[in-house]
C-alpha cells in the first residue's frame, strides 16, 4: 500500500505544501499561497519601520488552498492516487512569531473588536519593535540568570518571544489585557488541525520554546517568576497561562479533526505532528547529520548544526541558541544565521542598479552575473558589511547597519553586487569560525533555498571563502520535506532516521574551494574582520586607515 505524507511550510510572504511518497521521496504535489494581507503578506506601519505583523486569517485560508492543491496535483499525475493513504501532516513556520490568543485559543486578530489593531495581529519574526526590551532582557538575564542567557548565545534578540510580548505589554494595555495567552505560529496550526486550541493543553514545540522563549528542562521550563517579575509583574502572571512542557517534532500533537478532514478532503484521525521552525525542518529535509552545516539561503539565512546530547557541549557566544531536540531527537540543535542575504541583493537591484543591465529584476541579476563571470577575487576593490537588516550572529545587534567601502568613480553595479555576495559569505564564515572555536566540527555545508539553486557565482564564492565543499539539496522544498518526514514519524510509519534516508538527497553538482581563490579571500577576510570588529564591538581597539589602500593593492594584483 502506498504511503504519503504532507508538509506545510509557512514562510514570510507565502505558505506552500509538499506531498511526498514515503518510500522513495517522489514529490507528488506542491502548491503556493501568497498571503493577501498587507504588503506581500506583511502588515506594516509607515510610522515605524520595525513593525512587521501578519493576519492569522491568511494562515487558515492558505492551509486549505495549499493542501487541496497538492492533493489535486497528485490526482492529476496519477488517477490511482488516493488521499486516504496520506498518513500525516507536519507544519513548519517562521519564528519567533507569537500570536496573542483568548481563552479558547482564538487569535485576537480574528475578533471583530481587534481586526483593525496591528498589535492584536501575529507578531512576525522580523518585527524588531522590541529591540529595547531585548536589551533589557539581556542585561537582567546576565545579572540574574547567566546560565539561561548563555544558552541563547549570551544576547537576547528583538526577533524572539519575550521581547515581543514585553513590547506589547508596554504599548497596548487593551490588547495585552485581552490576551489570555500567547501561542507560537508553529504550535497554533497543529492545534487548529487537531481541534484543540486550548492554550493550556495544546502541545508546544521545543524548537520554538528552546530557541526563542528560553525554555529548558535544565531550569524547570520557562524562566522563573522571580526573573520575569523583575521585567514586569504581568509576565510572571502570564507564565501560569503558558506551558510547562515542550516536545520534539516527531511527537504527535493530535489527530486530524473531523471539521478539517472534511475541508481538506483527508481521512479524519491521521497524525498531526508537533510543529517547528522552518529552518530546523529544512535542515532535516536537507539531510543534516553530525559534521554537516545546513544553510537555508533565502531573504535571510539560518544555519543549523547538531551535536549528540550525550556529550558535553560548551555554550557558544553569539549563536541563536543551543536546544536539546530542536532539530533532531537525541541531538542538541545549534542555530545561527544572518538577518539579510537575498534581501540585500533584492534591495540593491530594486533601488540602485541602472536599466543598462536590463528592464526587469530578473534580467538585471542575470546580466550582473554575466558581467562578473571569470573575474578574480578582489577585482572590485570593494568590501562590504552585510548588516543591512542588523546582525543576527555573532553580534546579535539589530541596530547595526550596512556599509560599502572602496567605491570610486569607476565602480559599476555588478562589482557592488559581487561585493555584497562576498560580504554575506564573510558573514557566514564568521559564524562557522565561532562554532568551530567551541568544538563543533563542520566538514561540509549543504545549502537549500532559491539562491543555492539559481546562483552559481554565489555558491562558488561561498565555497572559496568558507573553504569547505558546498553541496545543494535535491529538494527545493526542504522545509516542507522535513515537516513531512516528522509527520510520518509521528504517524508511526518509521523512525526519522529511516524516513530521512529514504527521501533526502543532494544534487550531483558540488562546489569545491579553488585554492588560489581561497588564498585571496583569506586576505580579504582579515580586512572584513577589521571592519566587523571596529563597527560591531565596543571592545575593539585598533586602526582602519590601512583598509582602503590594502583593497586597492589587491585589486591591482587581481585585475
Amino acid at each position: 500500500m502506498k504511503r504519503y505524507s504532507l508538509g506545510i511550510d509557512y514562510g514570510t510572504n507565502s505558505c506552500r505544501s509538499l506531498l511526498i511518497d514515503l518510500d522513495n521521496g517522489v514529490e507528488l504535489g506542491s502548491t503556493v499561497f501568497n498571503y493577501p494581507s498587507g504588503e506581500m503578506g506583511i502588515l506594516l506601519d509607515p510610522k515605524d519601520p520595525h513593525v512587521a505583523r501578519q493576519n492569522p486569517q491568511d494562515y487558515l485560508e492558505g492551509l486549505e488552498v495549499v493542501i487541496k492543491g497538492a492533493l489535486q496535483q497528485a490526482k492529476d499525475k496519477d488517477p490511482q492516487f488516493d488521499a486516504a493513504h496520506v498518513v500525516g501532516i507536519g507544519i513548519d513556520t517562521t519564528g519567533s512569531t507569537p500570536i496573542p490568543v483568548n481563552r479558547e485559543g482564538t487569535p485576537l486578530g480574528l475578533l471583530p473588536e481587534f481586526k483593525e489593531n496591528l498589535n492584536a495581529m501575529v507578531w512576525l519574526w522580523k518585527d524588531h519593535t522590541g529591540y529595547a526590551e531585548a536589551a533589557e532582557i539581556t542585561h537582567l538575564a546576565q545579572e540574574m540568570r547567566p546560565n539561561i542567557i548563555a544558552k541563547c548565545g549570551g544576547i537576547y534578540s528583538s526577533e524572539w518571544w519575550w521581547s515581543k510580548i514585553l513590547r506589547l505589554r508596554r504599548i497596548d494595555e487593551q490588547v495585552f489585557g485581552a490576551a489570555y495567552s500567547f501561542v507560537e505560529h508553529c504550535d497554533w496550526i497543529p492545534a487548529v488541525l487537531s481541534g484543540n486550541t486550548d492554550p493550556l493543553t495544546l502541545k508546544r514545540s521545543v524548537c520554538a520554546a528552546g530557541h526563542k522563549a528560553m525554555f529548558s528542562n535544565e531550569w524547570g521550563g520557562l524562566p522563573d517568576k522571580e526573573f520575569l517579575s523583575k521585567l514586569d509583574p504581568a509576565l510572571a502572571d502570564l507564565r501560569d497561562r503558558l506551558f510547562n512542557e515542550a516536545y520534539t517534532a516527531d511527537t504527535k500533537a493530535g489527530h486530524l479533526c473531523n471539521e478539517w478532514a472534511q475541508r481538506l478532503g483527508l481521512k479524519p484521525g491521521i497524525a498531526i505532528a508537533v510543529g517547528a521552525f522552518d529552518a530546523h525542518m529544512g535542515a532535516v529535509g536537507a539531510g543534516i547529520k553530525e559534521g554537516t552545516l545546513v544553510k537555508i539561503l533565502g531573504t535571510s539565512t539560518c544555519d543549523l548544526m547538531i551535536a549528540p546530547n550525550h556529550k558535553p557541549l560548551a555554550d557558544v557566544p553569539g549563536v541563536c541558541g543551543i536546544v536539546n531536540g530542536s532539530v533532531l531527537p537525541g541531538y542538541y540543535g545549534i542555530e545561527a544565521g544572518q538577518s539579510a542575504v537575498g534581501d540585500i541583493f533584492l534591495w540593491f537591484v530594486n533601488h540602485l542598479v541602472p536599466e543598462s543591465y536590463g528592464s526587469t529584476v530578473g534580467e538585471k541579476f542575470v546580466n550582473m552575473e554575466k558581467a562578473m563571470a571569470g573575474k578574480k577575487p578582489g577585482f572590485t576593490g570593494l568590501l562590504a558589511l552585510d548588516w543591512n537588516n542588523g546582525n543576527r550572529t555573532i553580534l546579535v545587534d539589530v541596530r547595526l547597519t550596512g556599509l560599502l567601502l572602496g567605491q570610486t568613480l569607476h565602480t559599476e553595479a555588478h562589482e557592488i553586487y559581487r561585493a555584497y555576495i562576498e560580504a554575506t559569505a564573510f558573514g557566514a564564515l564568521t559564524i562557522i569560525k565561532r562554532v568551530e572555536e567551541y568544538g563543533v566540527k563542520i566538514d561540509e555545508v549543504i545549502n537549500t533555498g532559491g539562491l543555492s539553486i539559481k546562483n552559481a557565482t554565489l555558491m562558488q564564492c561561498y565555497a572559496d571563502i568558507i573553504g569547505k565543499p558546498m553541496k545543494v539539496s535535491q529538494s527545493e522544498q526542504t522545509c516542507a520535506l522535513g515537516a513531512a518526514i516528522f509527520a510520518a514519524a509521528a504517524a508511526g510509519e518509521g523512525s526519522w532516521q529511516e524516513l530521512q534516508s529514504n527521501v533526502t538527497a543532494v544534487r550531483e553538482k558540488v562546489y569545491y574551494p579553488i585554492p588560489e581563490n581561497v588564498a585571496v579571500y583569506a586576505e580579504l577576510y582579515t580586512l572584513y574582520r577589521t571592519l566587523h570588529d571596529a563597527f560591531g564591538t565596543s571592545e575593539w581597539n585598533g586602526k582602519v586607515n590601512h583598509v582602503m589602500k590594502h583593497l586597492l593593492d589587491i585589486r591591482a594584483r587581481q585585475s
